[in-house]
């Protein structure tokens, strides 16, 4: 019985030395394992630093970047103001220009008030003279001639007068200083000091700018008053203006007796405001009138 008690005696010594060594090989492979962790750790944290101290350069240098990006956009940006205000200057300067240009091209006589206002002295004619369609002439035998650059607009009211019915015919186009001077001494022949009522001194008459037209209806007398009556008459005064011409001699003008028949070309814009505001061409002053001048083309 005693050696059975020593025997389990022994044993559990020899268990609990060997569960010490056990635990003691434990320990030591946790202590080692914790070590290689806690070196893990620094490791990591000494990283985190770099990376950390890395981070608060590269947000410094992106920080001067970002200033530098919008010093250089602040700058570009006042350059490109720059170049748009030069460049504003310099279309303003090219639109001067080209202007002066167009307005040097434009013969001034063409807007002057003539008709006892001014004198277009013997030795003026227009720079180009084109003829008519005679198929539009009262009379096809007797060619008449319109100012070159304005004929478009002459043909293009005729035609559209036309084709709404009405059958408007020139009676007379551009008349020379010499011409104007033969016609008022017939005139005066016939009617005496009357004539002066309703036909110009040469060197006064619109006709010699090449610019006036004096329209009539197949089959009506020439130059009569009752044209005013007429369908052709009616529609000019509601038309003419969008083909920029004007009625020179309106009743109770200052000039001349009421002339239904002479119609001027004086370019859509001023013919356009005249019609708009019901104004007469020679009650404006020369100066505004002279405004109009660069779109008489238009």
């Amino acid at each position: 019985m005693k050696k059975a008690c020593l025997a389990i005696s022994i044993i559990g010594a020899g268990v609990g030395i060997l569960a010490i060594a056990y635990g003691v090989f434990v320990y030591r492979g946790l202590s080692d394992e914790n070590a290689v962790l806690q070196g893990n750790v620094l490791d990591l944290q000494g990283q985190a630093d770099l990376l950390t101290r890395a981070l608060a350069s590269t947000s410094i240098q992106l920080a001067s970047t970002t200033q530098s990006l919008a010093s250089t956009t602040r700058s570009l940006t006042a350059e490109q103001n720059k170049n748009a205000a030069f460049e504003s200057q310099i279309n303003q300067i090219s639109g001067t220009v080209t202007s002066l240009q167009t307005l040097a091209s434009i013969d001034p006589q063409l807007l002057q008030k003539y008709s006892k206002v001014y004198f277009l002295n013997d030795n003026y004619v227009p720079a180009s003279l084109s003829p008519i369609d005679a198929k539009y002439l009262y009379d096809p035998n007797k060619p008449q001639l319109f100012l070159t650059g304005a004929l478009p607009a002459l043909d293009a009211l005729l035609a559209n007068a036309s084709s709404s019915g009405i059958s408007l015919k020139i009676i007379s186009g551009y008349r020379s200083f010499f011409e104007q001077a033969i016609l008022k001494l017939d005139y005066t022949d016939k009617y005496g000091s009357g004539a002066n009522q309703f036909s110009a001194d040469q060197g006064y008459s619109e006709h010699q700018l090449g610019t006036a037209v004096d329209f009539g209806e197949q089959g009506t007398q020439n130059l009569r008053a009752q044209f005013a009556s007429s369908t052709g008459y009616q529609w000019l005064a509601n038309n003419a203006y969008r083909f920029g011409f004007i009625l020179s001699y309106p009743p109770s003008n200052d000039y001349y007796q009421f002339e239904p028949w002479h119609w001027r070309f004086v370019g859509v814009t001023l013919a356009t405001t005249l019609h708009a505001n019901n104004e007469y061409f020679y009650n404006m002053s020369q100066r505004d009138i002279n405004q109009y001048l660069i779109s008489f083309f238009n």
